[in-house]
């Protein structure tokens, strides 16, 4: 059976955790983030862990809108200067508490995610320490 990773990240600007333990998704802290689409403000809370797409929000999201996502702490920007492989939306970046990085794609829908690693050995492996088997 594989192991579900649930990844624990904070806000690359203020660096403090974008975890909500109050809303949890499949038994797991929710990644809170304060967003804006063309219709409204709102909250988003995205499941954290990997390859899981639910998400809870306490507006109205439609299919295939993209969203700007911001640090509910800091309220900077969390939309990065590239473009998602997919769909061409911005991507939405995250630090992870192990070391490396989350994006995801801004776009409702879109299921384009990826973990990438600065310094790969470190990194890799203090990721490997707290997820591996």
């Amino acid at each position: 059976m594989k192991k579900k990773i649930s990844l624990h990240v904070k806000c690359p600007h203020c660096r403090k955790s974008l975890m909500d333990n109050e809303h949890l998704l499949h038994g797991e802290p929710s990644i809170k983030l304060n967003i804006v689409t063309p219709e409204d403000r709102g909250i988003l809370y995205i499941c954290s862990i990997y390859e899981c797409f639910d998400h809870e929000t306490n507006i109205k999201l439609l299919k295939d809108a993209a969203i700007d996502a911001y640090c509910p702490e800091c309220n900077k920007e969390l939309l990065v200067n590239e473009e998602c492989k997919i769909c061409g939306a911005p991507m939405i970046s995250f630090v992870l508490q192990t070391g490396g990085r989350v994006n995801i794609c801004a776009r409702n829908g879109c299921s384009n995610h990826y973990i990438a690693f600065q310094e790969i050995s470190t990194e890799l492996s203090r990721f490997y320490e707290e997820f591996g088997e």
